[in-house]
């Protein structure tokens, strides 16, 4: 992608023309913001400095469209990087300017950053054009080879009961006195100093304040106390897994050396989180410091579109660069819309799969079928399919190119026509748009990537 563009800069440069913005869109988010990085980067080595136009193409619609365009519009955003913005989605055309005026409202508010002039600039300790999760320790399934955990937030429940899981992936059955649980169910649960009255699932961990934990559940196999970081010197137990709350400003960072069953619980007051964190990520390095980090954000907004977009910018950035074995969001928002969110997150950054990813184009002139009809008819019918990537193209033109990612592809070919694909393989031609999406199932059949759902 770099490199074609380049191509064309220079055709453009050795013809003395320079009205041109670039853009780099892909439909995976870390191909995007690495594409975008190293088009910088190179043009920058070649002395030139040309505007860029951003976006995440087919990113689907509903949430997993918005998710998926905040983390790579924001992530880019978040570098300072990016001067137009086109957010698109699987939905009628004039839903998507609004998204994008709420995606950059974030970053037209620069009140309460932390003052970095004091910062002094180091070399990256990572790529920022490939993915490489920062390696850390195991420790009670978090870090190490494990994909990023997510903790819900419970310690705001004046009355606990089984239900307040049913939002955070369980669903616990009176009769058979048992819980069942979704693949969007948390790992963990913070309670504070909050004391459940019922049996908790026993896949489910919980997270309390030191208080609490010394006096309730210090004997407790399935709970872990959270310090703050002033607290350190009180866990004397050094084979203890416990919590640390960690400023991302904090710079008395060697006494975690000495605690090396410490999750760190990364957090910041300030608005540029992203600066904070990644100068944080530099610092354990350089102090060697490998224990697993779990990234937390509080963001309390009256808008829920705004909340998602914005906290899905500033995960985004951490999560696509490797860093963080587990994000933890506290909100007002609803429990189901923080834990959906959440997944969303890790889905959109590829970093945990939790269920099927539309590869969808938004409606255009050349769109062969009715997109958002297609796409739910399509979604009711393989929305269990957790890890499968479906591309759903409108035409012929774009169709192929722009799903290429996708594990099986459903593309307009004619009117009332459609083509079948295998990744980049033409599996059916011409297909009747009556009997496309049975025979988009049977494809997914045939190559052994399907099983039955389950009620």
């Amino acid at each position: 992608m770099v490199e074609s563009a380049m191509e064309f800069i220079r055709i453009c440069r050795k013809n003395d023309y320079h009205e041109f913005v670039i853009s780099m869109k892909a439909s995976n988010t870390l191909v995007m913001v690495q594409a975008y990085r190293l088009l910088v980067a190179q043009m920058k080595a070649e002395g030139m400095n040309y505007p860029l136009h951003l976006g995440v193409t087919e990113a689907g619609d509903g949430e997993d469209g918005r998710i998926k365009s905040a983390v790579g519009i924001g992530t880019l955003l978040e570098d300072g990087l990016g001067d137009t913005i086109r957010v698109s989605l699987t939905e009628e055309p004039e839903f998507e300017i609004p998204v994008a005026k709420k995606l950059i409202e974030k970053y037209l508010n620069h009140s309460n950053e932390f003052d970095l002039s004091g910062i002094q600039l180091e070399e990256l300790t990572y790529s920022p054009f490939e993915y490489s999760k920062r390696k850390s320790i195991e420790n009670e399934h978090v870090g190490g080879h494990h994909v990023p955990v997510v903790i819900a937030d419970l310690s705001k429940k004046t009355d606990l009961k089984p239900a307040n899981l049913f939002a955070f992936g369980y669903n616990y059955s009176v009769s058979l006195d048992k819980y069942n649980f979704t693949d969007q169910a948390v790992d963990f649960a913070y309670i504070g100093n909050q004391n459940p009255s019922f049996e908790l699932p026993g896949s489910l961990k919980i997270i309390a304040d030191f208080e609490n934990w010394k006096k309730n559940y210090s004997s407790s196999n399935n709970v872990y106390p959270i310090l703050e970081f002033d607290q350190l010197n009180s866990m004397n137990d050094s084979d203890k897994t416990f919590f640390v709350r960690t400023k991302a400003e904090e710079k008395n960072l060697e006494i975690l050396k000495k605690y090396s069953k410490a999750i760190i619980v990364l957090e910041t007051e300030y608005s540029n989180k992203t600066q904070l964190f990644r100068n944080f990520r530099i610092n354990l390095s350089k102090l060697d410091i490998n224990n697993p980090v779990i990234l937390h954000i509080e963001k309390n907004e009256s808008d829920s579109e705004m909340f998602q977009l914005a906290i899905s910018a500033e995960f985004g950035a951490s999560l696509i660069d490797g860093f963080g074995d587990g994000i933890w969001i506290t909100s007002n928002q609803s429990d189901s819309f923080i834990n959906s969110t959440a997944f969303g997150i890790l889905q959109a950054t590829r970093t945990r799969i939790s269920k099927t990813e539309y590869i969808s184009c938004p409606s255009c002139g050349r769109t062969l079928f009715d997109l958002q009809e297609t796409t739910q008819k399509i979604r009711e019918r393989t929305s269990h399919l957790k890890g499968i990537k479906i591309g759903i193209m409108g035409c012929i033109v774009n169709g192929p190119g722009e799903m290429a990612d996708a594990d099986y592809g459903y593309v307009g070919t004619g009117p009332g026509k459609i083509n079948l694909y295998k990744e980049k393989n033409v599996m059916q031609k011409n297909v009747s748009e009556n009997e496309a999406v049975d025979a988009l199932i049977n494809l997914i059949k045939e190559n052994g990537d399907w099983i039955e759902p389950t009620n």
